[in-house]
């Protein structure tokens, strides 16, 4: 970039130094320097550094490295590293000055270049070509390490480091590190330049930065309390939310184990979560009780999980922590509720199923017996209905997760858990090939159970033919389950519930398909109804694959 100081010559060399051609400046110049271009050479050369003092010694430097004129800041010599990274030829660069090399005058530290600069100290080196003392210095530019130098306390700061931000010739910005130094060489002061393009460390610095202020803006907005523990479970990092669930003040945290903040029946629980994050890389889950400062204790639900490094080998470990009082307490309400209304529920519709027997053995009347009959019926479904709640009370309790079931003996398992009145007015078909292996939860089988029997209850005539197929999938990755039958179909309130069209006024005959879709979607696959070429209903279950089909459970 050009200069904005009018003070300074747009030339590299200053008439002062150079003094006009014949002048005798030049002729001190040339009784002092035999090497020096004859008189014929062109006015530039004739003003330039000798090769063998000022560009010899910028050229053993292996790294990037300029020299300029102290008083000038004007670029003197300049080594082939530094032109490749400021994208400018070398003569280009000995017409600019220091500054010029710059995106802005002033360091990234918001110092001026030029200031910097001038408080450049001699280090008392006369280093006419290339001395032993400066091998230090020409190691490669920016050398970030030992800042002594032989004697610069005696002579002032022989050294100046900062980082700047400069452009290249292609309009492309580069972050160097400088290191300069001013030095003597062949008679004359010199500041010397050792650079280091250090953007790829920049950009990484600067990721961090912004990642770490995602880090905080999530910590202060998620209502749950976050933190990090090493290996040993000690606490590295938290929210502010941790410090209130614990009730303490934030020092007191630094450096507790994990398992101090729980009641001793849990710390084991919670250690062996720590242990297994860093050994096996698992997300865990634990729901030990928070003991507060004040000696409260609190529901609490911990979930761990691995940070990873460019290799994939387990670095650290962070956690969400989640104050579960009111999640408790209204659980413990719902479950006492559930466990009374389905007492209650099962007890009372069983004395009517009863009663209703009863009365028909001992009433004479076809039209008594017929209404006995729906009662009994009616009362029936409302059974399976709260046999079904409770199943799905459990998986939702339970959390299952998938295993590797073998698909065959999962079929015959379900046919022989079909109620023998169901049973006895069923024909079942089964084709299903004994390889196939899916990920399924322990309860798919149940689920099975679920879709036969709805297929055999609903026929018409009392003589259900239900159809089950199973077979792979072109994807590899899939397989397909069909439950087929030759009833009336499923009532369009029912196939609401995966259609996701159910309205408000749920209908409890529905309540075995949302049961089999929980199910099935607890594996990762899903549910599809649609009608079947010969009349009825066709349920096709798509199953996901296990991993090993030799571990396959043969449940």
């Amino acid at each position: 970039m050009p200069h904005e100081n009018d003070d300074r010559p747009s030339s590299p060399l200053t008439e002062a130094e150079s003094g006009p051609i014949g002048e005798p400046r030049e002729r001190e110049t040339e009784a002092s320097d035999p090497e020096r271009p004859s008189s014929d050479a062109p006015p530039e050369a004739a003003l330039a550094d000798p090769p063998t003092a000022l560009q010899a010694f910028v050229d053993r430097i292996p790294g990037p490295a300029l020299a300029c004129d102290p008083d000038t800041l004007a670029i003197r010599a300049v080594n082939d590293p530094a032109a490749a990274l400021f994208g400018i030829d070398s003569r280009t660069l000995t017409f600019m000055g220091v500054p010029d090399l710059g995106e802005t005058g002033e360091t990234t530290d918001g110092e001026p270049v030029e200031t910097v600069l001038d408080a450049v100290g001699d280090d008392g080196n006369n280093g006419s070509g290339g001395d032993d003392d400066d091998d230090g210095d020409r190691r490669g530019g920016g050398d970030d390490g030992d800042d002594g130098d032989g004697g610069g306390d005696a002579r002032g700061d022989a050294r100046k480091r900062f980082e700047w931000t400069v452009e290249r010739g292609d309009g492309d910005r580069r972050r160097v590190a400088v290191v300069a130094r001013r030095t003597t060489i062949d008679g004359r002061d010199r500041i010397v330049l050792g650079v280091t393009d250090v953007t790829p460390r920049a950009r990484a610095e600067r990721e961090v930065r912004t990642d770490r202020r995602l880090i905080e803006a999530v910590s202060r907005t998620v209502p749950a309390a976050l933190f990090r523990v090493d290996a040993n479970g000690t606490l590295s990092w938290w929210n502010d939310r941790l410090v209130e669930d614990v009730g303490d003040a934030e020092p007191a945290l630094s450096g507790r184990e994990l398992t101090g903040l729980f009641d001793d029946e849990d710390a084991e629980d919670v250690a062996g979560a720590v242990a297994r994050v860093y050994r096996a890389g698992d997300v865990v889950t634990v729901e030990p009780t928070l003991v507060t400062r004040a000696g409260e204790d609190v529901p609490y639900r911990l979930t761990l999980g691995p940070v990873t490094g460019r290799d994939g080998a387990v670095v650290g470990a962070v956690g969400i922590g989640e104050d579960r009082t009111g999640a408790a307490t209204r659980e413990e309400r719902v479950a006492v509720l559930t466990r009374v209304l389905r007492h209650n529920f099962r007890n009372d519709l069983n004395a009517i199923v009863g009663f209703s027997e009863q009365a028909m053995r001992r009433a004479g009347d076809p039209v008594t017996e017929s209404q006995l009959e729906r009662v009994v019926d009616t009362a029936g479904r409302l059974l399976r209905a709260g046999e079904t709640a409770r199943r799905i009370d459990g998986l939702i309790e339970d959390r299952p997760e998938p295993v590797p079931i073998r698909l065959s003996a999962a079929i015959e398992a379900a046919v022989e858990a079909l109620p023998d009145d169901v049973a006895e007015e069923a024909t079942i078909e089964v084709a299903a090939p004994e390889g196939i292996a899916v990920s399924a939860v322990e309860r798919f089988p149940e689920a099975l159970t679920e879709l036969v029997d709805n297929a055999v209850r609903h026929a018409e005539g009392g003589d259900a033919r239900v159809r089950i197929r199973a077979a792979e999938l072109p994807s590899e990755s899939w397989a397909s389950l069909v439950v087929a039958d030759d009833g009336p179909g499923i009532p369009a309130a029912e196939r609401a519930v995966l259609t996701g069209e159910e309205t408000p006024l749920d209908h409890s005959s529905g309540l075995g398909l949302w049961y089999v879709n929980w199910v099935v979607s607890a594996g990762g696959g899903s549910v599809d109804i649609a009608e079947s070429k010969g009349g009825g209903s066709r349920i096709e279950l798509t199953l996901r694959l296990a991993d090993s089909r030799g571990d396959a459970d043969s449940r």
